[in-house]
């Protein structure tokens, strides 16, 4: 398989931070597992070296350039998927205490491998987003929480700012959108205790924009919230 340790390395470079060899050989690990798990599961429609280099390796690890995170800060990835950003974050900084949550069983499996293959530490919960911020001992608990995911941020911002401690942040990965719905969401976000503090955009190599929004939590989630599934994607706040 394609080595895409010098690509990855190189992206990384121009932006700033370094990845030791180590690290390098675990995404290259990565991005190997990803392949070969795909053609038995669906866990991403991007396998090409080039694309899971760019646009999951590199997206992911975008978060370490709008967001600065304490030495030994917790971080929930929720909905992790294959488990982006939460993995890629964890190998570029092993410090973190990891915890990736999903909903569907058989990728829990898959990312149990790849944190057994790579040496990484991870929490990994079987959960919806809305159960496990109900849950005592996940309830505004960790420092950081994010998600890669394409809800809008006042149904993404209900799924994930009642696992963030007071004084936390949660992290939205998202589209060239991310400023316009950040916009569009600031009640709901005000309603869950939490206030949008920055926006970063970048360009991917291939063209494409993101946006990174940071929602500071300011005080505790009513208990309210989250809502039932249902409720929140047929009744979003506003």
């Amino acid at each position: 398989m394609e080595d895409i340790k010098n690509r990855l390395g190189q992206l990384c470079e121009e932006e700033g931070f370094s990845l030791s060899e180590k690290q390098l050989s675990q995404f290259q690990r990565y991005m190997e597992l990803l392949v070969e798990w795909n053609q038995k599961m669906n866990l991403t429609a991007i396998t090409d070296p080039e694309g899971v280099t760019v646009k999951h390796f590199f997206d992911s690890l975008l978060f370490l350039k709008a967001v600065e995170l304490p030495e030994g800060a917790s971080l929930i990835d929720v909905g992790t998927g294959a488990g982006f950003p939460g993995i890629p974050l964890a190998i570029a900084r092993p410090d973190i205490k990891l915890t990736l949550l999903d909903s569907l069983n058989k990728r829990l499996v898959f990312l149990a491998e790849v944190c057994r293959e790579l040496g990484i530490q991870a929490d990994i919960r079987h959960a919806r987003a809305e159960e496990g911020g109900r849950q005592k001992e996940l309830r505004e608990q960790f420092d950081f929480a994010t998600a890669r995911a394409v809800a809008g941020m006042n149904v993404l911002s209900e799924y994930c700012v009642p696992f963030v401690k007071p004084g936390g942040a949660f992290v939205a990965m998202k589209g060239p959108d991310g400023e316009e719905e950040a916009k569009q969401a600031a009640r709901a976000i005000g309603v869950l205790g939490g206030k949008t503090e920055k926006l970063a955009q970048f360009t991917l190599p291939d063209g494409s924009h993101r946006s990174i929004v940071v929602v500071r939590k300011v005080r505790e989630t009513p208990e309210a919230y989250p809502r039932h599934g249902s409720k929140i994607s047929k009744k979003p706040l506003l």
